[in-house]
């Protein structure tokens, strides 16, 4: 057994562009002083913060607007970005709305990024598509398989470039665990162990009082009416500045999250797929925990290979595990582990002390992608069939029963009870 724990995911900063030079599968990076990219952002939460620094350290890229439905929010992001201008020497002006769909109305801004919550998404995404603009969306793409399927079309009718933040794939070490596989340097694949964690839990947080300044009615969108706790939007503060602390609660609940399975799904179930070949395409099978002989949930593939929703090491991190017949590979951000040598990416330092969201080839490809109008390295296509997993898993589970999916049509076989889940009910006035 061969291991390399040194951390060599791509977490450069843009005084590393060149960092780009050592991953084989994303596009070199092409930019023009006169080619200034504009940029809105769509939700201002955690996610947000990362990604403005991310976007803001590309070359001839510039963040000028932003939306949220959080007045505390806006007002940080406001203050980051100016502070962000003007240690560039920059004159830009910065402005932040409530309604996204006045962001979206300014034609002088190219592409938005939508860090939302995912109940949020396929509105927002259509809605862009329909504006003009480019987008790079958070994962899990849609909450509803409908959804997805809906966004797939929108960005093909508008003829839009849509990059999903499923930066695993701009990562090193994943994508020669994945060049391995498609290789056939493990031999036949037989299992993949992806493990992403439980499916949604119950929404039991206790009613709190809704801060003045955040409008929970369009918090909510389309989503029926909870109540609010402010776990689902964790405090922050601007004087002292504080950021927030953990990741906003709401995508661990049933009726406004997907649960760990969806969320960390949309990152190592991706994996899955893209090793398998299958990013317009899926599982045949999907069954939940306790059935058919499996611990875990799992899907299983017309080729035969199951994915499984299972634990691979000791600490039960979130990762991916090749299973082929001549070796095996492990893959966890910042650890690859493989069982020959001859399986081994070679050894490439990087800035460790940078945050995994805030690395920057991920957006490059996007960028770039926006310049060429050809499909990022992580096209909606693919966002949308490896978020489907974690869907899929979540409605085997709910229903207690083993389910057949046809992966061409996107439906259930035979199985009008279980395609009433491929969709949910939004309040009165939202709809796709």
């Amino acid at each position: 057994m061969t291991t390399f724990s040194r951390k060599k995911f791509i977490t450069t900063t843009m005084a590393g562009v060149a960092g780009l030079s050592i991953l084989p599968l994303l596009k070199s990076c092409k930019t023009s002083a006169n080619d200034t990219i504009r940029i809105g952002i769509i939700g201002l939460g955690r996610q947000s913060v990362f990604l403005t620094e991310g976007f803001q350290q590309i070359p001839n890229v510039k963040i000028v607007a932003g939306a949220d439905v959080y007045g505390i929010k806006r007002q940080r992001f406001e203050q980051n970005v100016k502070k962000i201008h003007e240690n560039k020497n920059q004159t830009v002006e910065v402005k932040s709305y409530l309604n996204y769909q006045d962001l979206l109305a300014r034609e002088d801004i190219d592409a938005v990024v939508i860090s939302t919550p995912d109940h949020w998404h396929a509105i927002q995404t259509i809605d862009a598509c329909k504006a003009g603009k480019d987008i790079y969306l958070e994962k899990p793409v849609t909450a509803t398989i409908h959804e997805g399927i809906k966004i797939c079309e929108a960005v093909r009718q508008n003829n839009r470039v849509l990059g999903v933040g499923s930066q695993q794939r701009s990562d090193n070490n994943f994508q020669h665990a994945r060049k391995m596989v498609q290789e056939g340097m493990l031999g036949k694949l037989t299992r993949i162990s992806a493990h992403v964690g439980p499916p949604p839990s119950p929404y039991t947080l206790a009613e709190e009082t809704v801060p003045a300044d955040l409008d929970w009615d369009k918090w909510l969108g389309p989503n029926p009416y909870i109540h609010y706790n402010s776990r689902l939007n964790p405090p922050i503060s601007l004087d002292p500045a504080k950021n927030e602390t953990y990741w906003a609660e709401w995508r661990y609940y049933q009726g406004i999250g997907g649960g760990f399975l969806c969320d960390w799904g949309a990152h190592n179930f991706d994996q899955a797929q893209w090793a398998l070949g299958m990013d317009n395409g899926g599982p045949v099978k999907v069954i939940p925990a306790g059935f058919e002989g499996q611990d875990y949930i799992s899907f299983v593939y017309e080729n035969g290979v199951i994915v499984a929703n299972e634990p691979f090491t000791e600490d039960r991190g979130f990762g991916v595990k090749y299973h082929g017949e001549n070796g095996w590979i492990e893959v966890i951000r910042g650890n690859y582990t493989a069982s020959d040598p001859s399986l081994m990416p070679e050894a490439v330092d990087l800035d460790a002390d940078v945050a995994y969201e805030t690395g920057t080839p991920h957006m490059v490809d996007f960028i770039e992608s926006m310049k060429t109008r050809k499909d990022p390295i992580a096209p909606v296509e693919a966002g949308h069939r490896s978020g489907s997993l974690g869907i899929l898993g979540n409605i085997a589970t709910s229903l207690d029963r083993p389910l057949d999916w046809d992966p061409t049509n996107q439906k259930f076989v035979n199985d009008p009870a279980a395609d009433k889940f491929l969709h949910r009910e939004y309040r009165n006035g939202y709809k796709l």
